[in-house]
Protein backbone atom coordinates (compact mmCIF):
# COMPACT_ATOMS: atom_id res chain seq x y z
CA UNK A 1 0.00 0.00 0.00
CA UNK A 2 1.31 3.42 -0.90
CA UNK A 3 1.02 6.28 1.51
CA UNK A 4 1.98 9.91 0.98
CA UNK A 5 3.20 12.50 3.40
CA UNK A 6 0.56 13.94 5.63
CA UNK A 7 0.49 17.06 7.75
CA UNK A 8 -0.44 20.69 7.65
CA UNK A 9 1.35 23.51 5.96
CA UNK A 10 2.04 26.55 8.04
CA UNK A 11 2.46 30.21 7.02
CA UNK A 12 5.79 31.04 5.50
CA UNK A 13 6.85 32.76 8.69
CA UNK A 14 7.56 29.44 10.42
CA UNK A 15 11.23 28.58 10.81
CA UNK A 16 12.79 26.76 7.89
CA UNK A 17 14.34 24.22 10.26
CA UNK A 18 10.92 23.46 11.70
CA UNK A 19 9.60 22.82 8.20
CA UNK A 20 12.52 20.49 7.55
CA UNK A 21 11.93 18.62 10.82
CA UNK A 22 8.28 18.05 9.93
CA UNK A 23 9.38 16.91 6.49
CA UNK A 24 11.76 14.33 7.97
CA UNK A 25 9.05 13.03 10.29
CA UNK A 26 6.68 12.52 7.38
CA UNK A 27 9.47 10.88 5.39
CA UNK A 28 10.00 8.36 8.20
CA UNK A 29 6.27 7.62 8.30
CA UNK A 30 6.23 7.16 4.54
CA UNK A 31 9.13 4.70 4.67
CA UNK A 32 7.36 2.71 7.37
CA UNK A 33 4.16 2.57 5.32
CA UNK A 34 6.11 1.25 2.29
CA UNK A 35 6.97 -2.12 3.88
CA UNK A 36 5.55 -4.69 1.48
CA UNK A 37 3.47 -7.65 2.57
CA UNK A 38 5.22 -10.85 1.60
CA UNK A 39 3.68 -13.07 -1.03
CA UNK A 40 3.29 -16.77 -0.34
CA UNK A 41 3.07 -19.30 -3.16
CA UNK A 42 3.87 -22.89 -4.02
CA UNK A 43 5.32 -24.35 -7.16
CA UNK A 44 4.61 -27.61 -8.89
CA UNK A 45 7.40 -29.24 -10.86
CA UNK A 46 5.96 -31.59 -13.43
CA UNK A 47 7.71 -33.02 -16.46
CA UNK A 48 5.48 -32.47 -19.50
CA UNK A 49 7.44 -35.03 -21.51
CA UNK A 50 6.97 -37.54 -18.69
CA UNK A 51 3.21 -36.90 -18.62
CA UNK A 52 3.05 -37.58 -22.37
CA UNK A 53 5.09 -40.78 -21.98
CA UNK A 54 2.58 -41.96 -19.41
CA UNK A 55 -0.18 -41.60 -21.98
CA UNK A 56 -1.64 -38.24 -20.93
CA UNK A 57 -4.43 -40.04 -19.07
CA UNK A 58 -6.58 -38.09 -16.67
CA UNK A 59 -5.40 -38.80 -13.10
CA UNK A 60 -8.05 -40.59 -11.07
CA UNK A 61 -8.93 -40.05 -7.44
CA UNK A 62 -7.74 -42.98 -5.31
CA UNK A 63 -9.36 -44.46 -2.23
CA UNK A 64 -7.55 -45.95 0.76
CA UNK A 65 -7.69 -49.49 -0.66
CA UNK A 66 -6.13 -48.43 -3.97
CA UNK A 67 -3.43 -46.40 -2.22
CA UNK A 68 -2.60 -49.43 -0.07
CA UNK A 69 -2.51 -51.64 -3.15
CA UNK A 70 -0.11 -49.36 -5.04
CA UNK A 71 2.16 -48.93 -2.01
CA UNK A 72 2.22 -52.72 -1.54
CA UNK A 73 3.16 -53.29 -5.17
CA UNK A 74 5.84 -50.61 -5.01
CA UNK A 75 7.27 -52.11 -1.86
CA UNK A 76 7.05 -55.83 -2.61
CA UNK A 77 6.60 -56.18 -6.37
CA UNK A 78 8.73 -58.82 -8.06
CA UNK A 79 9.86 -56.64 -10.97
CA UNK A 80 11.33 -53.15 -10.78
CA UNK A 81 9.19 -51.96 -13.72
CA UNK A 82 6.03 -53.14 -11.93
CA UNK A 83 7.09 -51.37 -8.71
CA UNK A 84 7.86 -48.16 -10.60
CA UNK A 85 4.51 -48.28 -12.43
CA UNK A 86 2.68 -48.60 -9.09
CA UNK A 87 4.39 -45.44 -7.81
CA UNK A 88 3.55 -43.61 -11.04
CA UNK A 89 -0.14 -44.50 -10.54
CA UNK A 90 0.05 -43.33 -6.92
CA UNK A 91 1.74 -40.07 -7.93
CA UNK A 92 -0.93 -39.33 -10.52
CA UNK A 93 -3.65 -40.02 -7.95
CA UNK A 94 -1.94 -37.68 -5.47
CA UNK A 95 -2.66 -34.79 -7.81
CA UNK A 96 -6.16 -34.81 -6.25
CA UNK A 97 -6.80 -33.30 -2.79
CA UNK A 98 -9.11 -36.21 -1.93
CA UNK A 99 -6.34 -38.72 -2.57
CA UNK A 100 -3.87 -36.63 -0.56
CA UNK A 101 -6.23 -36.62 2.40
CA UNK A 102 -6.84 -40.35 2.12
CA UNK A 103 -3.10 -40.96 1.91
CA UNK A 104 -2.17 -39.16 5.13
CA UNK A 105 -5.04 -40.83 7.00
CA UNK A 106 -3.90 -44.30 5.94
CA UNK A 107 -1.75 -45.79 8.68
CA UNK A 108 1.83 -46.50 7.62
CA UNK A 109 1.51 -44.85 4.23
CA UNK A 110 4.11 -42.13 4.82
CA UNK A 111 6.49 -44.60 6.47
CA UNK A 112 6.27 -46.81 3.38
CA UNK A 113 6.80 -43.86 1.02
CA UNK A 114 9.85 -42.69 3.00
CA UNK A 115 11.20 -46.22 2.83
CA UNK A 116 10.90 -46.11 -0.95
CA UNK A 117 12.54 -42.67 -0.97
CA UNK A 118 15.58 -44.20 0.72
CA UNK A 119 15.66 -47.15 -1.69
CA UNK A 120 18.92 -47.97 -3.44
CA UNK A 121 17.04 -48.20 -6.73
CA UNK A 122 17.26 -44.82 -8.44
CA UNK A 123 13.99 -44.99 -10.41
CA UNK A 124 11.94 -45.97 -7.35
CA UNK A 125 13.65 -43.28 -5.32
CA UNK A 126 12.82 -40.66 -7.98
CA UNK A 127 9.15 -41.69 -8.20
CA UNK A 128 8.83 -41.65 -4.41
CA UNK A 129 10.28 -38.12 -4.41
CA UNK A 130 7.73 -37.12 -7.06
CA UNK A 131 4.94 -38.47 -4.84
CA UNK A 132 6.24 -36.35 -1.96
CA UNK A 133 6.38 -33.35 -4.27
CA UNK A 134 2.70 -33.77 -5.16
CA UNK A 135 1.89 -33.93 -1.44
CA UNK A 136 3.99 -30.82 -0.74
CA UNK A 137 1.87 -28.86 -3.20
CA UNK A 138 -1.31 -29.51 -1.23
CA UNK A 139 -3.27 -26.55 0.10
CA UNK A 140 -3.97 -28.47 3.32
CA UNK A 141 -1.42 -27.78 6.07
CA UNK A 142 -2.07 -31.24 7.58
CA UNK A 143 -0.71 -32.82 4.40
CA UNK A 144 2.52 -30.79 4.63
CA UNK A 145 2.98 -31.75 8.29
CA UNK A 146 2.44 -35.41 7.40
CA UNK A 147 5.59 -35.11 5.25
CA UNK A 148 7.78 -34.31 8.28
CA UNK A 149 9.38 -37.79 8.39
CA UNK A 150 10.82 -37.17 4.91
CA UNK A 151 12.50 -33.79 5.48
CA UNK A 152 15.82 -35.06 6.82
CA UNK A 153 16.21 -37.31 3.77
CA UNK A 154 15.32 -34.50 1.38
CA UNK A 155 18.06 -32.40 2.99
CA UNK A 156 20.55 -35.24 2.74
CA UNK A 157 19.89 -35.68 -0.96
CA UNK A 158 20.77 -32.04 -1.63
CA UNK A 159 24.41 -33.15 -1.53
CA UNK A 160 23.81 -35.83 -4.19
CA UNK A 161 25.03 -35.96 -7.78
CA UNK A 162 21.80 -35.85 -9.81
CA UNK A 163 20.88 -32.25 -10.58
CA UNK A 164 17.31 -33.28 -11.51
CA UNK A 165 16.84 -35.04 -8.17
CA UNK A 166 18.32 -32.12 -6.22
CA UNK A 167 16.02 -29.70 -8.08
CA UNK A 168 12.98 -31.83 -7.18
CA UNK A 169 14.03 -32.00 -3.50
CA UNK A 170 14.50 -28.21 -3.38
CA UNK A 171 11.07 -27.42 -4.80
CA UNK A 172 9.51 -29.95 -2.43
CA UNK A 173 11.28 -28.40 0.56
CA UNK A 174 10.24 -24.93 -0.59
CA UNK A 175 6.59 -25.98 -0.70
CA UNK A 176 6.78 -27.59 2.74
CA UNK A 177 8.61 -24.65 4.29
CA UNK A 178 5.94 -22.15 3.39
CA UNK A 179 3.05 -24.27 4.58
CA UNK A 180 3.89 -25.04 8.20
CA UNK A 181 5.86 -23.59 11.09
CA UNK A 182 6.18 -27.15 12.42
CA UNK A 183 8.09 -28.07 9.25
CA UNK A 184 10.42 -25.09 9.66
CA UNK A 185 11.01 -25.90 13.34
CA UNK A 186 12.17 -29.35 12.29
CA UNK A 187 14.25 -28.21 9.31
CA UNK A 188 16.30 -25.59 11.15
CA UNK A 189 18.04 -27.96 13.60
CA UNK A 190 18.37 -30.49 10.80
CA UNK A 191 20.63 -27.96 9.08
CA UNK A 192 18.61 -26.53 6.22
CA UNK A 193 20.61 -23.28 6.08
CA UNK A 194 24.04 -24.98 5.76
CA UNK A 195 22.53 -27.41 3.23
CA UNK A 196 21.22 -24.56 1.10
CA UNK A 197 24.54 -22.73 1.43
CA UNK A 198 26.31 -25.80 0.06
CA UNK A 199 23.85 -26.03 -2.86
CA UNK A 200 24.46 -22.47 -3.98
CA UNK A 201 27.81 -23.49 -5.45
CA UNK A 202 26.13 -25.85 -7.92
CA UNK A 203 27.06 -25.30 -11.58
CA UNK A 204 23.51 -26.23 -12.65
CA UNK A 205 21.19 -23.30 -13.33
CA UNK A 206 18.04 -25.37 -12.68
CA UNK A 207 19.38 -26.22 -9.21
CA UNK A 208 20.22 -22.60 -8.48
CA UNK A 209 16.77 -21.42 -9.54
CA UNK A 210 15.12 -24.06 -7.33
CA UNK A 211 17.44 -23.12 -4.49
CA UNK A 212 16.45 -19.45 -4.83
CA UNK A 213 12.81 -20.47 -4.58
CA UNK A 214 13.32 -22.63 -1.47
CA UNK A 215 15.43 -19.97 0.23
CA UNK A 216 12.91 -17.21 -0.53
CA UNK A 217 10.18 -19.34 1.07
CA UNK A 218 12.31 -19.76 4.18
CA UNK A 219 13.11 -16.04 4.37
CA UNK A 220 9.41 -15.11 4.24
CA UNK A 221 8.61 -17.01 7.44
CA UNK A 222 7.30 -14.77 10.21
CA UNK A 223 10.04 -16.03 12.53
CA UNK A 224 12.80 -15.37 9.95
CA UNK A 225 14.16 -12.13 11.51
CA UNK A 226 14.66 -13.84 14.86
CA UNK A 227 15.40 -17.48 14.02
CA UNK A 228 16.57 -17.76 10.41
CA UNK A 229 18.30 -14.57 9.21
CA UNK A 230 20.05 -13.31 12.39
CA UNK A 231 23.54 -12.02 13.03
CA UNK A 232 26.79 -13.40 11.59
CA UNK A 233 27.67 -14.92 14.97
CA UNK A 234 24.88 -17.48 14.50
CA UNK A 235 26.56 -20.15 12.38
CA UNK A 236 23.33 -21.78 11.22
CA UNK A 237 21.73 -18.46 10.25
CA UNK A 238 21.55 -17.00 6.76
CA UNK A 239 23.78 -14.03 7.59
CA UNK A 240 26.17 -16.36 9.39
CA UNK A 241 26.58 -18.48 6.26
CA UNK A 242 28.18 -17.80 2.89
CA UNK A 243 24.75 -17.28 1.30
CA UNK A 244 24.81 -13.43 1.19
CA UNK A 245 28.17 -13.31 -0.62
CA UNK A 246 27.10 -15.97 -3.12
CA UNK A 247 23.76 -14.25 -3.71
CA UNK A 248 25.57 -11.03 -4.58
CA UNK A 249 27.88 -12.93 -6.93
CA UNK A 250 24.87 -14.40 -8.73
CA UNK A 251 23.45 -10.87 -9.14
CA UNK A 252 26.62 -9.48 -10.69
CA UNK A 253 25.78 -8.15 -14.17
CA UNK A 254 27.64 -9.71 -17.05
CA UNK A 255 27.47 -12.56 -19.55
CA UNK A 256 27.07 -15.17 -16.78
CA UNK A 257 23.98 -13.50 -15.31
CA UNK A 258 20.98 -15.79 -15.69
CA UNK A 259 17.60 -14.08 -15.54
CA UNK A 260 15.70 -16.92 -13.82
CA UNK A 261 18.36 -17.35 -11.15
CA UNK A 262 18.77 -13.60 -10.67
CA UNK A 263 15.02 -13.08 -10.17
CA UNK A 264 14.85 -15.74 -7.43
CA UNK A 265 17.86 -14.44 -5.54
CA UNK A 266 16.86 -10.79 -5.93
CA UNK A 267 13.67 -11.68 -4.03
CA UNK A 268 15.78 -13.50 -1.42
CA UNK A 269 17.85 -10.37 -0.97
CA UNK A 270 14.68 -8.28 -0.74
CA UNK A 271 13.38 -10.39 2.17
CA UNK A 272 16.74 -10.22 3.98
CA UNK A 273 16.85 -6.44 3.61
CA UNK A 274 13.23 -6.04 4.73
CA UNK A 275 14.02 -7.96 7.94
CA UNK A 276 16.42 -5.11 8.88
CA UNK A 277 18.52 -7.57 10.88
CA UNK A 278 21.89 -6.33 9.65
CA UNK A 279 21.74 -4.33 6.45
CA UNK A 280 25.07 -2.71 7.31
CA UNK A 281 26.67 -6.13 6.78
CA UNK A 282 25.09 -6.42 3.33
CA UNK A 283 26.33 -2.95 2.42
CA UNK A 284 29.84 -3.87 3.59
CA UNK A 285 29.71 -6.87 1.24
CA UNK A 286 29.06 -4.47 -1.66
CA UNK A 287 25.30 -4.99 -1.89
CA UNK A 288 24.55 -1.36 -2.77
CA UNK A 289 27.13 -1.17 -5.54
CA UNK A 290 26.10 -4.58 -6.96
CA UNK A 291 22.46 -3.52 -7.13
CA UNK A 292 23.46 -0.18 -8.64
CA UNK A 293 25.39 -1.95 -11.40
CA UNK A 294 22.45 -4.28 -11.95
CA UNK A 295 20.18 -1.25 -12.31
CA UNK A 296 22.50 0.12 -15.01
CA UNK A 297 22.51 -3.27 -16.71
CA UNK A 298 18.70 -3.39 -16.70
CA UNK A 299 18.56 0.03 -18.33
CA UNK A 300 20.89 -1.31 -21.02
CA UNK A 301 18.60 -4.32 -21.45
CA UNK A 302 15.70 -1.95 -22.14
CA UNK A 303 17.69 -0.38 -24.93
CA UNK A 304 18.28 -3.90 -26.28
CA UNK A 305 14.48 -4.40 -26.10
CA UNK A 306 14.77 -7.25 -23.59
CA UNK A 307 11.22 -7.17 -22.21
CA UNK A 308 11.97 -9.95 -19.69
CA UNK A 309 13.74 -7.53 -17.40
CA UNK A 310 10.45 -6.48 -15.76
CA UNK A 311 10.60 -9.74 -13.77
CA UNK A 312 13.91 -8.65 -12.26
CA UNK A 313 13.14 -4.94 -12.00
CA UNK A 314 10.65 -5.16 -9.14
CA UNK A 315 12.85 -6.94 -6.54
CA UNK A 316 15.97 -4.97 -7.52
CA UNK A 317 14.18 -1.63 -7.19
CA UNK A 318 12.74 -2.66 -3.82
CA UNK A 319 16.14 -3.83 -2.57
CA UNK A 320 17.75 -0.52 -3.46
CA UNK A 321 14.85 1.50 -2.07
CA UNK A 322 14.89 -0.25 1.28
CA UNK A 323 18.69 -0.20 1.61
CA UNK A 324 18.65 3.55 1.09
CA UNK A 325 16.44 4.00 4.15
CA UNK A 326 19.34 2.96 6.36
CA UNK A 327 20.36 6.01 8.39
CA UNK A 328 24.09 5.41 7.90
CA UNK A 329 24.03 4.93 4.12
CA UNK A 330 25.94 7.48 2.07
CA UNK A 331 24.71 6.88 -1.44
CA UNK A 332 27.30 8.86 -3.36
CA UNK A 333 30.96 8.03 -3.95
CA UNK A 334 33.14 5.25 -2.59
CA UNK A 335 33.43 1.58 -3.58
CA UNK A 336 30.16 0.52 -1.94
CA UNK A 337 28.04 3.42 -3.13
CA UNK A 338 26.24 4.78 -6.18
CA UNK A 339 27.13 7.26 -8.88
CA UNK A 340 24.54 10.03 -9.17
CA UNK A 341 24.26 10.77 -12.87
CA UNK A 342 24.56 7.19 -14.14
CA UNK A 343 21.92 5.96 -11.68
CA UNK A 344 19.61 8.89 -12.48
CA UNK A 345 19.90 8.27 -16.23
CA UNK A 346 19.31 4.51 -15.81
CA UNK A 347 16.31 5.05 -13.57
CA UNK A 348 14.65 7.41 -16.03
CA UNK A 349 15.23 4.96 -18.89
CA UNK A 350 13.44 2.35 -16.80
CA UNK A 351 10.62 4.73 -15.93
CA UNK A 352 10.02 5.41 -19.62
CA UNK A 353 10.04 1.66 -20.30
CA UNK A 354 7.54 1.03 -17.47
CA UNK A 355 5.31 3.82 -18.78
CA UNK A 356 5.10 2.13 -22.17
CA UNK A 357 5.19 -1.57 -21.23
CA UNK A 358 4.44 -2.10 -17.53
CA UNK A 359 2.82 0.91 -15.80
CA UNK A 360 2.31 -1.12 -12.62
CA UNK A 361 6.08 -0.90 -12.01
CA UNK A 362 6.18 2.90 -12.14
CA UNK A 363 5.56 3.24 -8.38
CA UNK A 364 8.53 0.94 -7.69
CA UNK A 365 10.87 3.15 -9.73
CA UNK A 366 9.46 6.34 -8.26
CA UNK A 367 9.79 5.01 -4.74
CA UNK A 368 13.51 4.47 -5.39
CA UNK A 369 13.75 7.97 -6.84
CA UNK A 370 12.06 9.28 -3.69
CA UNK A 371 14.63 7.59 -1.46
CA UNK A 372 17.51 8.75 -3.63
CA UNK A 373 16.40 12.38 -3.48
CA UNK A 374 15.24 12.45 0.15
CA UNK A 375 18.67 12.83 1.73
CA UNK A 376 21.02 13.55 -1.16
CA UNK A 377 21.39 17.15 -2.38
CA UNK A 378 23.87 15.94 -5.00
CA UNK A 379 21.34 13.53 -6.48
CA UNK A 380 18.78 16.34 -6.62
CA UNK A 381 21.42 18.41 -8.41
CA UNK A 382 21.82 15.60 -10.95
CA UNK A 383 18.09 15.61 -11.69
CA UNK A 384 18.22 19.35 -12.34
CA UNK A 385 21.44 19.39 -14.35
CA UNK A 386 20.26 16.50 -16.55
CA UNK A 387 16.90 18.22 -17.25
CA UNK A 388 14.92 15.32 -15.79
CA UNK A 389 12.20 17.39 -14.12
CA UNK A 390 10.10 17.69 -17.27
CA UNK A 391 10.12 13.90 -17.96
CA UNK A 392 9.07 13.46 -14.35
CA UNK A 393 6.15 15.84 -14.76
CA UNK A 394 4.97 13.86 -17.78
CA UNK A 395 4.14 10.98 -15.43
CA UNK A 396 1.59 13.02 -13.44
CA UNK A 397 -1.48 11.97 -15.49
CA UNK A 398 -0.79 8.22 -15.15
CA UNK A 399 -2.59 7.64 -11.84
CA UNK A 400 -3.14 9.18 -8.43
CA UNK A 401 -0.52 6.86 -6.89
CA UNK A 402 2.06 7.92 -9.48
CA UNK A 403 1.11 11.59 -9.07
CA UNK A 404 1.68 11.42 -5.31
CA UNK A 405 5.12 9.90 -5.78
CA UNK A 406 6.14 12.37 -8.49
CA UNK A 407 5.10 15.25 -6.25
CA UNK A 408 6.95 13.67 -3.33
CA UNK A 409 10.18 13.57 -5.35
CA UNK A 410 9.70 17.20 -6.40
CA UNK A 411 9.14 18.15 -2.77
CA UNK A 412 12.41 16.43 -1.89
CA UNK A 413 14.20 18.63 -4.43
CA UNK A 414 12.45 21.85 -3.37
CA UNK A 415 13.06 21.15 0.32
CA UNK A 416 16.81 21.44 -0.26
CA UNK A 417 16.52 25.23 -0.34
CA UNK A 418 16.51 28.40 -2.47
CA UNK A 419 19.20 27.30 -4.94
CA UNK A 420 17.16 24.23 -5.89
CA UNK A 421 13.86 26.09 -6.15
CA UNK A 422 15.50 28.66 -8.40
CA UNK A 423 16.43 25.87 -10.80
CA UNK A 424 12.89 24.45 -10.70
CA UNK A 425 11.67 27.85 -11.84
CA UNK A 426 10.72 29.03 -14.43
CA UNK A 427 9.44 26.11 -16.47
CA UNK A 428 6.43 23.81 -16.78
CA UNK A 429 6.27 23.05 -13.04
CA UNK A 430 3.79 25.74 -11.99
CA UNK A 431 1.20 25.07 -14.74
CA UNK A 432 1.41 21.35 -13.90
CA UNK A 433 0.86 22.07 -10.20
CA UNK A 434 -2.15 24.24 -10.93
CA UNK A 435 -3.43 21.36 -13.05
CA UNK A 436 -3.04 18.89 -10.17
CA UNK A 437 -5.03 21.23 -7.91
CA UNK A 438 -7.99 20.37 -10.13
CA UNK A 439 -7.69 16.69 -9.17
CA UNK A 440 -10.38 15.23 -6.94
CA UNK A 441 -7.91 13.08 -4.96
CA UNK A 442 -7.13 14.83 -1.67
CA UNK A 443 -3.72 13.19 -1.34
CA UNK A 444 -2.59 14.48 -4.73
CA UNK A 445 -3.92 17.96 -3.95
CA UNK A 446 -2.28 17.87 -0.51
CA UNK A 447 1.12 17.11 -2.01
CA UNK A 448 0.65 19.87 -4.57
CA UNK A 449 -0.08 22.33 -1.76
CA UNK A 450 3.04 21.15 0.07
CA UNK A 451 5.21 21.72 -2.98
CA UNK A 452 3.69 25.13 -3.65
CA UNK A 453 4.39 26.18 -0.07
CA UNK A 454 8.05 25.24 -0.47
CA UNK A 455 8.28 27.14 -3.76
CA UNK A 456 6.61 30.22 -2.25
CA UNK A 457 9.03 30.03 0.68
CA UNK A 458 12.23 29.76 -1.36
CA UNK A 459 11.26 31.37 -4.68
CA UNK A 460 8.83 34.30 -4.11
CA UNK A 461 8.36 34.86 -7.84
CA UNK A 462 6.38 31.60 -7.90
CA UNK A 463 3.69 33.13 -5.69
CA UNK A 464 3.33 36.11 -8.02
CA UNK A 465 3.03 33.86 -11.07
CA UNK A 466 0.54 31.68 -9.18
CA UNK A 467 -1.73 34.71 -8.66
CA UNK A 468 -1.38 35.76 -12.29
CA UNK A 469 -2.41 32.28 -13.47
CA UNK A 470 -5.64 32.34 -11.42
CA UNK A 471 -4.24 29.98 -8.81
CA UNK A 472 -6.41 31.41 -6.03
CA UNK A 473 -9.58 30.60 -7.93
CA UNK A 474 -8.43 26.99 -8.31
CA UNK A 475 -7.71 26.82 -4.56
CA UNK A 476 -11.24 27.91 -3.70
CA UNK A 477 -12.72 24.55 -4.69
CA UNK A 478 -10.83 22.91 -1.79
CA UNK A 479 -11.68 25.43 0.94
CA UNK A 480 -14.44 23.25 2.36
CA UNK A 481 -12.49 19.97 2.28
CA UNK A 482 -11.76 19.07 5.90
CA UNK A 483 -8.41 17.44 5.10
CA UNK A 484 -7.20 20.35 3.00
CA UNK A 485 -8.77 23.57 4.27
CA UNK A 486 -6.01 24.52 6.74
CA UNK A 487 -3.34 24.07 4.08
CA UNK A 488 -5.42 25.95 1.52
CA UNK A 489 -5.85 28.90 3.88
CA UNK A 490 -2.13 28.88 4.72
CA UNK A 491 -1.20 28.92 1.04
CA UNK A 492 -3.70 31.68 0.25
CA UNK A 493 -2.25 33.80 3.03
CA UNK A 494 1.32 33.17 1.85
CA UNK A 495 0.49 34.07 -1.76
CA UNK A 496 -1.37 37.26 -0.88
CA UNK A 497 1.31 38.58 1.49
CA UNK A 498 4.20 38.27 -0.93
Amino acid sequence: MWSGRQGRLRPVGCAVEELRCRWREREAALRKARREQQLISKRLLRDDALEETEGGCVAMTLGAAEIQQFLGLAQRGTEEKEREKALVSLRRGLQHPETQQAFILLEGSMRTLVGLLTSNQALLQLEAARCLHELSHSEQSAVAEACLPATSYLLTYLSGHSSDFIELCLYTLGNLIVESEAVRRQLLPQGIVPSLAACIQSPHLTVLEALGYALSQLLQAKEAPEAIIPSPSAGSSVLGSTLPQHILQLLQPGPKLNLGVAVEFAWCLHYIICSQVNNALLISHGCLSTLGLLLLDMAGAVQRTDARLELLACPVLRCLSNLLTEAAVEIVGGPNQLEDERVAAALFILLQFFLQKQPSLLPEGLWLLNNLTANSPSFCTSLLSMDLIEPLLQLLPVSNVVSVLVLTVLCNVAEKGPAYCQRLWPGPLLPCLIGTLAFSDTEVVGHSLELLQLLFLYQPETAEAFLQQSGLQVLERHQEAAQLQDRVHALQKTALHR
